[in-house]
């Protein structure tokens, strides 16, 4: 850890995904979920469920850059959730499902957006991205229930059936990112 850790907010999902892909991966020191985004302080759960708070599930990210950098954490983001589909993923619906970017500063900003058109412009999708840019406002953790979910319940048809071939995909496009166990939040 080289003690310069940065913070990186995304969403692209239910919070259970996107914290199991980024625990994953090599310097990344941890990753907790909650919400950002909306206008209601320390909502819960239950709250944002309704999608009347405005916040998305996201995980916050803290990691080593010299270890991965935010351009290489945006490429996993891009490849390990549906960037072209507004307010869902999968079977989840709802604003609080949105793929979104919340940028901690200028440089995450421009990289943000020259991320996007190029993952964008690749085709890979076959849609136009839909991805949400925007300024970081306010972090609000979930309750310590959500943390950690897919290694504390593995045996879930949740994890099982959604997460696992996320884990497998970001092992096949990205086999040298992948440690060998993932980290827990932290």
């Amino acid at each position: 850890m080289s003690g310069n850790n940065e913070i990186a907010t995304l969403g692209g999902g239910c919070f259970w995904c996107v914290e199991a892909v980024f625990q994953s991966l090599k310097g990344v020191e941890s990753v907790v979920s909650g919400y950002a985004g909306g206008s209601v302080a320390y909502p819960l759960y239950e709250m944002v469920c309704t999608g009347t708070t405005g916040h998305a599930e996201v995980v916050r990210i803290t990691f080593d850059p010299e270890v991965i950098s935010f351009e290489e954490i945006l490429a996993v983001f891009w490849h390990t959730h549906d960037p072209t589909t507004r307010n869902r993923q999968g079977h989840d619906s709802g604003t609080q499902y949105r793929s979104i970017i919340l940028y901690h500063g200028e440089a995450q900003r421009i990289a943000a957006e020259k991320s996007k058109k190029e993952a964008d412009e690749s085709g890979s999708w076959g849609r136009p991205i839909v991805t949400e840019i925007v300024p970081f406002t306010a972090f609000y953790p979930a309750d310590p229930r959500h943390w950690d979910y897919y290694r504390t319940h593995p045996e879930e048809a949740y994890c099982q059936v959604v997460i696992d071939p996320k884990l497998a995909k970001l092992r096949r496009e990205f086999p040298g990112m992948v440690r060998d166990e993932p980290r827990g939040e932290g």
